[in-house]
């Protein structure tokens, strides 16, 4: 079956993507309220406007990985490693492991064929 388009040009929208760079984000604010981190504010919000925008460039183009693949990467390695020195699973842990899996589902996606339209 195969579907019309009526003159829209139609793409996948990266929800995983978004859904992603708002968790990023929203650490950020978390760690700016509870805590009162300037520092975890201001690399919340860099690093979840990256995701944001990886997320964004995917949606407009699925081989266009490389903005998100690295901010996934480097906040898998950083928070990686502070969950490696604390131990503690929030928030360190969650987002290392969260990123580490966006690393994997990227990596899938560069190794996945073009489709002919």
């Amino acid at each position: 079956m195969q579907l019309e388009t009526t003159g829209v040009f139609s793409m996948a929208v990266d929800w995983l993507g978004f859904g992603y760079a708002a968790l990023v984000a929203s650490g950020g604010l978390v760690g700016y309220a509870k805590a009162g981190s300037v520092p975890s504010l201001a690399a919340g919000l860099f690093f979840g406007s990256l995701a944001g925008l990886g997320a964004y460039q995917l949606s407009q183009d699925p081989n266009n990985v490389w903005i998100s693949l690295i901010t996934s990467g480097t906040l898998t390695a950083v928070m990686g490693t502070r969950f490696y020195n604390s131990g503690k699973f929030m928030p360190a842990g969650l987002i290392a492991g969260v990123s580490l899996l966006m690393v994997g589902r990227l990596a899938l996606k560069m190794m996945e064929k073009p489709h002919d339209k």
